[in-house]
């Protein structure tokens, strides 16, 4: 039971939660350690808190994943994991997420009620809506940035950053839907999602151009704009790598027809870990050693 539990919380989607970590980074306080405890517990709270509202889309959605040929193995669907179970947990998991997040900040608190309530009205209405569906997905990384902003004492930090972190969100969730589209035709009829009927492939590749191409702008002038930067602009050195990141995943989505699940393409692409490995180094050495 606690194993099928545990697999319905999808902690492979727990890598999204870094996003929480950007403003103790960019902010230059990896280094305090209260920042980064703080930091910690919050990105442990957006943990719990999307597993529980993956537990309760599970429910809802149990009677289409039930007719789906993939789905319907996951622990909800397949009845190893009983609905009272998993609600249960989701209340659990709910009540103690929204109180850690009120004893360490008010605002973590109201940014993670926001986001739950988001997620909510995300899994009944809005994931039906072509375009809204994945502006809310945004929405959510947006909000993870910003819980990391509210438990810190932030002195530098971008509003650029929560610009950048939009758009990327964009092209990842538009190259999600466009991966969903490729296998369309090859599923029995009625078992896609809805929205899906609102997109079309070229649709979709011309909402990849514009977001990926703002979206290194948007970096770009980040790197050489923003205040509280090295002054030698040395940021601008890190442009490479998002550029060929950008370019890698585009390359996986249309050539490589991934992108389907985006966390699967971070945790098993080389190329691309290795990429953000090595823009994550440059940030460090800037940031924290050659400042």
């Amino acid at each position: 039971m606690i194993k099928y539990l545990f697999k319905a919380m999808r902690p492979r989607q727990w890598t999204k939660n870094a996003f929480v970590f950007a403003a103790l980074v960019f902010d230059r306080q990896l280094l305090i350690l209260t920042s980064l405890e703080h930091t910690f517990i919050a990105f442990v709270i957006f943990c719990l808190l999307s597993s529980c509202v993956y537990l309760i889309n599970d429910v809802m959605d149990v009677e289409a994943d039930r007719n789906h040929p993939i789905k319907k193995n996951r622990p909800i669907a397949s009845g190893k994991l009983p609905i009272p179970v998993a609600l249960t947990a989701a209340v659990i998991l709910v009540v103690i997420s929204l109180t850690g997040a009120y004893f360490l900040s008010w605002e973590l608190a109201v940014i993670a009620l926001a986001y739950f309530l988001m997620n909510l009205a995300y899994s009944k209405w809005l994931k039906h809506i072509p375009l809204i569906d994945v502006l809310i997905i945004a929405a959510g990384f947006v909000l993870r940035v910003a819980a990391g902003v509210s438990v810190i004492h932030v002195q530098r930090f971008s509003p650029w950053l929560y610009v950048v972190t939009t758009l990327l969100a964009l092209y990842i969730g538009f190259g999600k839907r466009r991966a969903e589209m490729t296998i369309l035709n090859t599923e029995i009829t009625g078992t896609h999602r809805k929205v899906l009927d609102g997109y079309s492939i070229t649709l979709i590749d011309q909402l990849i151009t514009v977001v990926s191409s703002t979206t290194l702008i948007a970096y770009s002038l980040y790197t050489f704009s923003a205040p509280n930067l090295p002054e030698n602009h040395a940021m601008m050195l890190t442009i490479p790598f998002v550029l060929y990141g950008v370019f890698r995943y585009l390359y996986l989505i249309q050539i490589k027809n991934a992108g389907g699940e985006p966390e699967e393409i971070l945790l098993k692409d080389r190329p691309l870990q290795l990429t953000i490995l090595l823009w994550g180094l440059a940030v460090m050495i800037i940031f924290y050693i050659f400042k």
